[in-house]
């Protein structure tokens, strides 16, 4: 079964996360869906959910603390109040708008890590890396593991190219197999692909070799749109 997420970035309200968590909740349960489905709301949205399905919500960013004093950040005490145990890290929006560097990246992923969370790891090339062709995308690639445990039991990839992000280019079907067969060979675990996945090209996507599922933002924002992505991809 294909594992569907719903990453939310800076979208969506307390109110209408509560709405969307019910329907998919109520959808899956009425439909007898059993794909492994995640959203991930902004961090002034969670709450316990009062799901009855294979719904999981996880949080989109954390620092690795129980409490302290970082301003602007969150950590487990509040992540706790609401059972969340699932987080995104690495997130190519976190690398490349707010800086985040991999040595940074790499301990949040041990801090969580430690504590047992399902982390989804992302990892993708820009489009100057793509342009030079396989062999330096996988090199690139390759340097955002430095310090990441890929045994890891809790453990989720995600490859999103940075140029097929938000920009409604997809990546083509040779260059995600391609990639994909790469990194599965290496790294034995569920292998998500991101980048203008869409209500249209999900079913194709994730039917591909090596793809395990998809990790979507803009077009998993509706929930009519996200419901459809789930029944796209249900009896895969």
């Amino acid at each position: 079964m294909p594992i569907i997420a719903s990453n939310f970035k800076t979208n969506h309200t307390r109110a209408t996360t509560a709405s969307f968590v019910k329907k998919i909740d109520e959808f899956l349960k009425s439909n007898s869906i059993s794909s492994e489905i995640l959203v991930f709301p902004t961090a002034t949205a969670l709450d316990k959910f009062e799901t009855v399905s294979n719904l999981t919500v996880g949080v989109q960013n954390a620092y690795g603390v129980q409490s302290g004093s970082y301003t602007g950040e969150i950590g487990t005490c509040q992540l706790d109040e609401f059972d969340i145990k699932t987080i995104l890290i690495g997130h190519s929006e976190r690398r490349h708008i707010l800086g985040e560097t991999q040595e940074s990246i790499a301990k949040k992923y041990e801090f969580y890590s430690n504590l047992g969370y399902k982390i989804v790891y992302c990892i993708g090339e820009p489009l100057e890396v793509k342009e030079q062709g396989l062999e330096k995308t996988l090199e690139y690639i390759y340097e955002q593991f430095v310090g990441i445990d890929t045994n890891y039991d809790n453990l989720i990839l995600a490859y999103e190219p940075v140029w097929a992000i938000g920009t409604g280019v997809t990546a083509t079907v040779e260059d995600i197999i391609s990639v994909h067969k790469v990194i599965k060979e290496k790294i034995n675990k569920p292998l998500l692909y991101g980048g203008s996945v869409k209500v249209d090209n999900v079913q194709e996507i994730c039917s591909l070799d090596g793809v395990d599922g998809a990790l979507i933002g803009t077009a998993s924002w509706k929930v009519e749109d996200f419901i459809q992505i789930i029944e796209n991809t249900k009896d895969l």
